[in-house]
């Protein structure tokens, strides 16, 4: 394996000093060295990837240097229009080292929302005309990195390195994002799912929000009819709003993360600006990417209050307590919306927490039938 520390310090040779990008799983160990060796100018965490490369463009037109850009390959979505628009060889032509974890790699196992993107990476490098290297965790890094340098400064454009699996060794954040709220997750979770009836319809975001959620109809035995939100990350919301405006029989709840409504957060001015009486657009702040690694997110020094007045929310709760969910519940539940709550969390979950055993198929079908059930109106 890769010592993080180690790849560090071949980047900072190659004078690569400048780090920003959204944590991912397969790169949290190096994400984590980043976070706290990095002064806070030379590390800026993103709201999503095509942030990211802007952040860097910028950052190489003021110092001609070289920055690097991690981020999981699903990402690579959210920047192609800045890869192909911006730093491209021909339009401006910016070299940026992308650090990209390879989630759904060919022939590896992994979840369902990977398989696809996993297969297509390296086509969309290519089609991007992006040169990558492969890192795993038997390669010479240095000569990795040598390679991917040496490709910058002849194509003056960005260069990829895919990161398998497994590549880099362990290295954990020694402070992680600590909010000293004893609410976490899954309780509330938990008991929202209890304080919500038939009439209700929840769709939650991607990572341990949806397995939590999962796991919290299978301990009761009731019926999986939630959409979980598996890949997609930030547009949960968006999601819920289109089923609001269509299901007019039932309460919308979306259950959201801090770093997922950070990362595409122009969908909840669509919201206000919609106005769906029915959705509850709830907040689970713990200010940290915890799904990834724990990596602290923005989202404790926003001001959700305002947020929410600025894109003409109905109505705004914030919760610290299960006490308070419960006693609010009904109000809250009662009101035109839509309603934004935010929800101050702890960043921890269980290391036993298990993954949805039915497809993302078989979840899709299951949510339309009982949106569509008369029996539950």
């Amino acid at each position: 394996m890769i010592d993080p520390s180690k790849f560090f310090e071949l980047l900072k040779n190659h004078e690569i000093e400048f780090f920003t990008g959204v944590p991912d799983s397969l790169l949290k160990n190096f994400c984590a060295y980043v976070e706290e060796n990095c002064l806070p100018d030379k590390h800026i965490i993103s709201a999503n990837e095509g942030n990211a490369i802007g952040l860097a463009a910028g950052y190489h037109l003021a110092t001609k240097k070289i920055p690097l850009v991690y981020m999981q390959n699903s990402g690579l979505g959210n920047c192609v229009n800045p890869l192909t628009s911006l730093t491209d060889e021909e339009v401006y032509s910016i070299p940026m080292l992308l650090l990209i974890g390879w989630r759904g790699e060919p022939n590896v196992k992994d979840e369902p929302q990977h398989i696809k993107q996993g297969r297509i990476t390296e086509s969309l490098l290519q089609l991007l005309d992006i040169d990558y290297l492969v890192l795993n965790e038997n390669s010479d890094s240095s000569h990795v990195l040598n390679s991917a340098v040496a490709k910058m400064k002849e194509k003056h454009s960005p260069v990829a390195i895919l990161v398998k699996s497994g590549t880099f060794s362990k290295y954990e954040l020694k402070n992680k994002e600590n909010n000293f709220h004893k609410l976490t997750r899954e309780e509330t979770i938990n008991r929202i799912v209890d304080l919500t009836d038939f009439d209700d319809a929840i769709i939650s975001t991607t990572g341990k929000c949806s397995r939590e959620l999962y796991e919290a109809r299978k301990s009761r035995r009731q019926s999986q009819r939630d959409f979980l939100t598996v890949g997609a990350m930030g547009h949960a919301s968006s999601i819920a709003l289109g089923v609001s405006l269509f299901t007019s029989s039932k309460k919308i709840i979306c259950l959201d993360g801090d770093g997922a409504s950070i990362m595409h957060m122009g969908a909840m001015s669509i919201i206000g600006s919609v106005k769906p009486i029915n959705l509850i657009h709830i907040v689970l702040n713990n200010g940290s990417h915890e799904s990834v690694g724990g990596q602290p997110t923005v989202g404790k020094e926003i001001n959700f209050a305002n947020l929410a007045e600025a894109f003409k929310y109905s109505k705004y709760y914030e919760i610290n307590t299960l006490q308070e969910l419960s006693s609010l519940w009904t109000e809250l539940h009662s009101y035109e919306g839509p309603t934004l709550v935010n929800v101050n969390i702890d960043s921890s979950s269980r290391d036993s927490l298990g993954r949805p055993e039915s497809t993302a198929l078989e979840n899709k079908v299951s949510f339309m039938e009982y949106l569509t059930d008369d029996k539950h109106h």
